[in-house]
């Protein structure tokens, strides 16, 4: 079912070892159900992620900021390198049928814009409780096959719109 999904995971770029292990437990989840992982590709929320998916067997798919594809972290396969600084955080919400948000800060909350406005299905992972247009969830494997099942049926009229 989920070969071809393709679920961003997005949050701090420094983050306490709580929410590195959850989002290595969320990147596991991914890993587990065959889609694939994809990230700003450098280092907290984004390097345990996509250490937890490839220790599954799972790919990973980095979008950097960068000129320079070998600055992403160990765990990424596939590493794109734009140039675009923080506005790459685009191309990762626009690659994405789906994205799993953690603990982050205004780049975190600018993926969430940007998934909301492309019409990509959200879902916090005890984070963002104050937000009210996406879904929440408190545990990893909850959250992605929440987000899976969403990135099935995403809302009528709101795909790259």
């Amino acid at each position: 079912m989920a070969a071809d999904k393709t679920v961003a995971v997005i949050g701090a770029g420094r983050a306490s070892e709580a929410v590195t292990e959850l989002a290595r437990a969320v990147g596991r989840e991914i890993g587990r159900r065959s889609a694939i992982l994809v990230c700003g590709g450098l280092t907290g929320v984004m390097e345990a992620a996509a250490r937890g998916a490839r220790e599954t067997g799972g790919h990973t798919l980095g979008i950097l900021p960068n000129y320079d594809r070998t600055s992403a972290n160990p765990h990424i396969e596939f590493a794109i390198a734009t140039g675009m600084g923080e506005a790459r955080n685009v191309v990762v919400i626009a690659t994405a049928d789906a994205v799993i948000a953690l603990e982050g800060a205004g780049g975190t909350l600018a993926e969430i814009g940007f998934a909301l406005k492309l019409g990509r299905p959200v879902v916090a992972v005890r984070a963002w409780q104050n937000l009210s247009n996406i879904e929440h969830s408190n545990e990893p494997a909850e959250a992605v096959e929440l987000a899976l099942r969403l990135a099935n049926n995403p809302p009528a009229g709101t795909k790259d719109g």
